[in-house]
């Protein structure tokens, strides 16, 4: 862990934000200190040897964001897995809102240490009640068979405008007013600037905002992080409304990843996003990560509530 990330383990109510970080053209927070005030946030309390404990940040929305605790719980199950076993997969369940005002309880099971394979359950808590629930698989290396789609043609993302200079003055009125570990770049247009029906798609380049440390789990963890940000916008995008400017309720349902290549979240990643199917008031989504060099990463599929008024 980081220096800063120490001072924002130290002080969750994020006060040591103030006056430290670059701002970007609409006055919100970004950059390395942010970056490693998402990093300490990940970096649980062990409070007993399967049991840890996680915060949210103080500039919370009302629920504790999926991708917090998807990372948060991916972290509680590695901590108790030898490193050499990496995570390929996770398939996780939103159960409950979480409160963001009060600590998130790790449970984990041991479930199976195999000679290749440890699979690992994860329940979260919350005034003893479930919130969120996890199953991972961790694997050693081993060499195979190997092929992979190609990632499709976009512009590079240094060609493309920030979120801030995307988002402009519309940022209160979305909902986004609040600091961000992760660069994000869009290629398709904004979801807030194209207010007709269009393709079931959303492409953003995103990457952390900063410099991570080396670890393999870290970097896997700050991707399942970023993975619920942009999902269920190519959801969304088919029927041309968004959060914030139209009436939409929604909520993560179940979430899943596979992770088939080493990368880094500190690098840029193409997040290419496509919705199949929409029905009883619920949207599928999938999403594919690929490198900057056109290495396909990982593999996201999600489901969210979706209730649209008129």
């Amino acid at each position: 862990m980081t220096e800063a990330a120490r001072a924002a383990a130290a002080d969750p109510s994020g006060t040591h934000l103030q006056g430290e970080v670059p701002l970007d053209v609409n006055g919100m927070p970004h950059g390395q200190p942010v970056l490693d005030s998402l990093v300490a946030l990940l970096d649980l309390e062990r409070i007993e040897e399967n049991i840890f404990r996680g915060v949210s940040p103080a500039a919370s929305p009302v629920r504790v964001f999926g991708g917090q605790v998807a990372g948060q719980a991916l972290v509680a199950a590695g901590r108790t897995v030898p490193p050499e076993r990496r995570v390929h997969s996770l398939h996780a369940y939103f159960i409950r809102p979480g409160d963001p005002s009060i600590p998130i309880v790790y449970e984990v099971d041991r479930t199976r240490d195999g000679r290749s394979f440890t699979t690992r359950r994860v329940v979260a808590v919350q005034r003893g009640k479930t919130i969120f629930s996890l199953s991972a698989s961790f694997q050693v290396d081993e060499d195979g068979i190997d092929h992979a789609e190609p990632m499709p043609e976009v512009p590079d993302p240094e060609t493309l405008p920030t979120y801030g200079e995307q988002i402009g003055s519309m940022i209160e009125k979305l909902g986004r007013a609040q600091p961000r570990p992760i660069d994000v770049r869009y290629v398709t247009e904004p979801p807030w600037m194209s207010r007709g029906p269009r393709e079931a798609r959303s492409q953003v380049w995103m990457r952390a905002d900063g410099v991570l440390p080396d670890d393999d789990l870290l970097h896997v963890c700050i991707a399942a992080f970023a993975s619920d940000m942009t999902l269920l916008d190519a959801v969304l995008a088919r029927h041309g409304v968004y959060w914030g400017l139209d009436k939409v309720n929604g909520a993560s349902l179940d979430h899943a990843m596979w992770f088939h290549r080493r990368f880094r979240a500190d690098e840029w990643l193409l997040y290419d996003c496509a919705s199949p199917s929409a029905s009883g008031a619920r949207g599928l989504a999938t999403g594919r990560f690929f490198s900057r060099d056109g290495q396909l990463v990982a593999t996201v599929v999600q489901e969210g509530l979706l209730r649209v008024g008129d």
